[in-house]
């Protein structure tokens, strides 16, 4: 089925989210839709799906004009969406999961379950997804769910599959296997709309690639267009992808985590006897597929974490059991993995959100009086250093980019007195650009001697930072390896496999 998107516009009040975008894909074809977060990518595919109704444009299948007023509409013209969380019952089994919705009843009205096991086994087969139709959603890998949602997608006739940010949950060696899977779809016919902003799956998978900044499409491209050429379509600059950093310069042991445990309020162990060191001028980054752990060890160390057992030590000093000031004023400095919720405060001006951590005496406020002149001057010095766009320290940080955002609270962090450096996340929601900038500010931060613990999902983003690199699989560190480890002996670590032996 060939799909064509004809001057969709979709507005949100005075944002235009898309801005007469076409598109064609033809079956049997692959086209990534590459843009950052923002651009509109998700936008215009919630418009095919059905989801939002276009303010301008038209929507065609095989030239014919559709008219999409909910989900099941696009489902029933062939569309069928994969999505980056996964739409499924955990507690229910494969086979319920495809049927729901859709439920086929026997005589008497009793649900038609052996006909759900029989189409899963059906397109299991057909395209080698070893999937079992009576296994529970919850006992499945992520990689084994992900089918599931193509074998939903495929079991009501869907001939256009879009794939929104497939890979995010995904280690290396099951995004492989996702890459095989689309290649086999296409060539059975499906056309495919492959939406993501990581470049090295673009040029692996894509029979063409559209980039849209903006809302708009500025460009196409051919997969063998290099990095950079794809980075600067999207951003509309050259940017330098490559984090440049020499050698660490290390010093002593000075973040030392020693058994470190989180228990819920149920007693399970959300982190789990977990131990490892930063030195000074050096950065450990810790990788996995997200929902490991790694959220609530990051908390646990800022002191965000109650039911915490072990020790953590900073120079020698005891951080465990100090409230979130007191780890600060130990000397720890923090990026949030949610800025918008733990970092900054929206409704606040640029200079309000970058005294946050010392609203409560000297520098900049005395005798419980802010000094207005003292936070202005370092606002604008802070707006200058780190490049923050925006009209003056007092627009408010909800008006901001993400970049923009993010920016604000690096400045406010590593303009301290900082003794350890914890960034999780750090370039979630960014364009390239300010990723770049973003990675140059941690390096220095390293380099300056300080110890850096980052925690971040992307796997490419760990081993341009690291010196390190720390892998956590369902709350425990399963290997401390050298920044240079293979990708595939990561992705086994991520998956709580077995890896060759490396060398810390």
């Amino acid at each position: 089925m060939k799909l064509e998107l004809r001057g969709i516009t979709k507005r949100f009040g005075p944002l235009v989210a898309n801005d007469r975008i076409d598109l064609v894909v033809e079956p049997g074809e692959i086209l990534c839709l590459l843009g950052e977060n923002g651009a509109g990518k998700s936008t215009l595919m919630n418009v095919l799906y059905g989801l939002h109704r276009p303010d301008g444009g038209e929507i065609l299948l095989d030239d014919a004009v559709q008219h999409f007023s909910g989900p099941g509409d696009a489902m029933r013209a062939g569309i069928g969406m994969v999505h980056q969380h996964f739409m499924l019952v955990p507690v229910f089994t494969v086979a319920e999961n495809v049927m729901l919705g859709h439920e086929a009843t026997r005589f008497g009205g009793r649900l038609d379950l052996a006909a759900a096991r029989a189409k899963v086994k059906e397109i299991s087969d057909r395209f080698g997804f070893d999937v079992d139709p009576d296994a529970r959603i919850e006992d499945l890998p992520v990689g084994v769910q992900q089918r599931v949602e193509i074998i939903k997608a495929l079991s009501r006739d869907a001939r256009v599959l879009v794939f929104d940010e497939p890979t995010a949950v995904l280690t290396p060696q099951e995004t492989d296997e996702l890459m095989a899977i689309m290649r086999q779809l296409k060539s059975a016919g499906t056309a495919i709309v492959f939406i993501t902003h990581k470049l090295r799956e673009v040029r692996e998978v894509a029979d063409r690639i559209t980039v849209i900044r903006l809302g708009r499409v500025v460009g196409e491209a051919s997969p063998t267009a290099t990095n950079a050429e794809l980075a600067s379509l999207m951003v509309g600059r050259s940017v330098e992808l490559t984090v440049e950093k020499a050698p660490p310069t290390l010093g002593a042991d000075a973040l030392v985590v020693e058994d470190l445990s989180v228990h819920d309020a149920n007693g399970a162990a959300l982190v789990d006897s977990v131990s490892f060191t930063v030195k000074a001028g050096e950065i450990l980054a810790i990788a996995g597929v997200q929902g490991n752990g790694q959220t609530e060890l990051t908390e646990a160390i800022l002191g965000l974490q109650s039911g915490v057992s072990g020790r953590i030590l900073l120079d020698g000093q005891p951080l465990t059991g100090r409230s979130v000031k007191g780890v600060l004023a130990a000397g720890a400095g923090f990026v949030p993995e949610d800025r918008q919720h733990d970092g900054l405060v929206p409704e606040f001006t640029i200079a309000e959100n970058l005294m946050l951590d010392r609203s409560d005496g000297p520098p900049f406020v005395k005798g419980g009086t802010v000094q207005t002149a003292d936070l202005n001057a370092f606002a604008e010095q802070q707006l200058a250093e780190f490049d923050i766009r925006a009209q003056g320290i007092t627009t408010r940080v909800g008006r901001l980019s993400g970049g923009n955002q993010q920016k604000v609270v690096l400045a406010r962090e590593l303009s301290r007195d900082l003794r350890l450096f914890v960034a999780a996340q750090p370039t979630r929601g960014l364009d390239v650009g300010s990723i770049e900038f973003v990675h140059e500010r941690i390096v220095a931060t390293r380099d300056a001697g300080i110890p850096v613990l980052v925690i971040s999902t992307e796997l490419d983003e760990v081993v341009a930072l690291a010196d390190r690199i720390a892998v956590m699989y369902r709350g425990r560190i399963v290997g401390i390896v050298p920044a240079d480890t293979p990708r595939d002996v990561l992705g086994l670590l991520m998956a709580g496999e077995t890896a060759p032996a490396v060398a810390a």
